[in-house]
């Protein structure tokens, strides 16, 4: 007998973001696999049972969830903000692609969720109004070099850019040598907004000009979010200002 695998997306932290969906896939869920975080996040039940292992160990989780749905346990693996973003969703694929092909006959369920980008844009007014993209800063599974490309592509073009894994304590350096590269391609007034823990009761939402801009306002539980020549911040007398893109583009306006 064959159980199902299903991955959870629990959303940037706020109770009130995790959907009805998602909900829903905890309550019938018999074991929980996932970064102990995130695991500290659920309500579980009697019998429900949490299976913990550190933020690096994404495909040996995710082998050890697919192992133990194949013996036909419901099993759950979750992630914080959407598990397709950066996240468990992909990292369960990838051990399906790679294990024995038992692990195929798996019923999978990818259940969505908030990620960190919609969050905190939503906090701040529509910064991903246009078109955008998002960009890992982490160099774990990429080369640097690779992250400066995809940067001066994505910046040259015009796009939005959310930063997500922005910065760590292996990794100090690699947001303020964004900085540097993405001022040579933008202008020094453009919206950067740090947003860390979106609807949260330490939620941390601020704006800086892209000149103004200090890396070292963010951690890796920060979203950093680039404007393009388009955006714009609304100041507003006694409230933040907002900021945001308009669905136009000035170009094809023209």
């Amino acid at each position: 007998m064959t159980g199902r695998l299903t991955v959870i997306g629990l959303g940037p932290g706020s109770a009130s973001q995790v959907t009805p969906e998602a909900a829903s896939a905890v309550r019938a869920a018999r074991e929980f696999y996932g970064y102990k975080p995130y695991l500290d996040r659920l309500d579980l039940a009697d019998g429900q049972i949490r299976h913990a292992s550190d933020n690096r160990e994404e495909i040996s989780r995710a082998e050890a969830a697919l192992a133990r749905a194949a013996e036909g346990i419901d099993v759950a693996v979750v992630s914080g903000g959407d598990p397709g973003v950066f996240a468990m969703a992909a990292a369960v694929c990838e051990a399906i692609e790679a294990g024995p092909d038992k692990w195929r006959e798996i019923e999978l369920t990818i259940i969505p969720g908030v990620t960190a980008m919609l969050a905190v844009a939503a906090r701040i007014g529509a910064p991903l109004g246009h078109d955008f993209c998002a960009i890992s800063l982490s160099d774990n599974l990429k080369p640097w070099e690779l992250i400066e490309r995809r940067l001066d592509a994505a910046s040259k073009a015009g796009f939005v850019i959310a930063l997500y894994n922005p910065i760590s304590k292996a990794r100090p350096w690699q947001l303020g040598k964004a900085f540097e590269l993405l001022r040579g391609n933008l202008p020094a007034s453009t919206p950067v907004i740090f947003g860390r823990a979106a609807g949260r009761t330490d939620e941390r939402i601020e704006i800086f000009s892209l000149g103004e801009a200090d890396a070292g306002k963010a951690d890796m539980a920060t979203c950093v979010i680039i404007g393009s020549p388009e955006t714009r911040l609304l100041r507003r007398k006694g409230s933040q200002p907002l900021v945001y893109t308009p669905r136009y583009a000035t170009e094809a306006s023209r």
